[in-house]
């Protein structure tokens, strides 16, 4: 495995700078945004496909600084009722794999999305129940109506170019956790696997080594990032964790995002890359920033200090294993 970041976190930098930030902290790997939610601050696909100096620029920037890029991540709702909306981020997913293949990277990253309860929709409807009885039926219709067809061509188009799609399980989205991620490769085919999120996964009270290990047996864990999730237990205790309220109340949430050992200590991690080291995982753990409590600088260096110490016990625990 190699220590890398999604670099969005560094979007006010130029790539240059940005890599050499990277190459100071002594990361080897680098998760490029190019669309979507994350946006495109280092990498235009359009732009790099239709220029081939831009794309052999972009491409030295790496090379002279031996930096490989993990994946490409284009974050989006394609399913979006909004056709503006998920025309744009389908265009931009569609480029991404494109330019994933002529670079030779082999995963691009993205949300599954959510569609609407109708044709009629304006905005993505989240089935969480399964009563009323017009909750599964919304669900059924999703699922066989939009999500299915959109991802079943999208896991072919994706094949065609030799490049795997790594759909982050996200609440909000129809992939949420690994049953909703298997059902959706099931239906759809094995260019398809999960972006591993642990922060997604503790807030809805599920054991990230649990999945990791199930993800294992399918074959289907293709890229992962390495951010925490703090749970408040009185505000939990009080309200559950289904929270609407802003990101930037801290302090009345029931759980906010954190950077690597501020939501779980530095022996929960070293669980997660055990467990990622058991399943033969050999991607990038990619560190991803967005942790309100501190400033992307500080996130960055101590998410990197836990992890390094962390992959470090895990290869002497590899030559004692031997």
């Amino acid at each position: 495995m190699k220590l890398g970041v999604f670099a969005v976190l560094f979007g006010d930098k130029s790539l240059e700078e940005a890599l050499d930030q990277v190459k100071d902290a002594g990361l080897e790997a680098v998760e490029i945004g190019t669309g979507g939610y994350p946006g495109n601050a280092h990498c235009n696909p359009a732009e790099l496909l239709a220029d081939e100096a831009k794309l052999a620029a972009f491409q030295q920037a790496f090379t002279e600084r031996n930096i490989e890029i993990s994946a490409l991540s284009c974050h989006g709702n394609p399913l979006h009722p909004n056709q503006n909306i998920s025309g744009q981020h389908h265009q931009q997913f569609e480029e991404t794999v494109l330019l994933a293949e002529k670079i030779g990277v082999d995963t691009v990253v993205t949300f599954s999305g959510c569609p609407g309860e109708s044709e009629y929709s304006q905005y993505p409807v989240w089935v969480t129940a399964a009563w009323p009885e017009d909750h599964p039926e919304v669900l059924e219709w999703q699922w066989q109506e939009k999500v299915i067809p959109y991802w079943k061509e999208q896991n072919d188009f994706a094949a065609q170019h030799n490049v795997r799609i790594a759909i982050e399980p996200h609440p909000g989205f129809v992939v949420f956790n690994n049953e909703t991620a298997l059902k959706l490769r099931d239906a759809c085919g094995k260019n398809i696997g999960v972006n591993f999120d642990p922060s997604h996964l503790y807030w809805q009270q599920m054991d990230p080594v649990a999945n990791i290990k199930e993800l294992g047996k399918h074959d289907a864990l293709f890229h992962f990032h390495a951010k925490d999730t703090a749970i408040d237990p009185q505000n939990t205790a009080a309200n559950g964790v289904l929270d609407t309220k802003p990101y930037s109340d801290e302090l009345n949430r029931s759980w906010i995002f954190r950077t690597v050992g501020y939501g779980h200590g530095e022996e929960e991690w070293k669980r997660i890359i055990s467990a990622l080291q058991l399943v033969g995982y050999q991607g990038a753990v990619s560190i991803e920033h967005e942790d309100s409590l501190m400033s992307v600088e500080e996130g960055f260096q101590k998410a990197v200090a836990v992890l390094k110490n962390a992959l470090i016990k895990e290869k002497v625990g590899e030559m004692w294993w031997a």
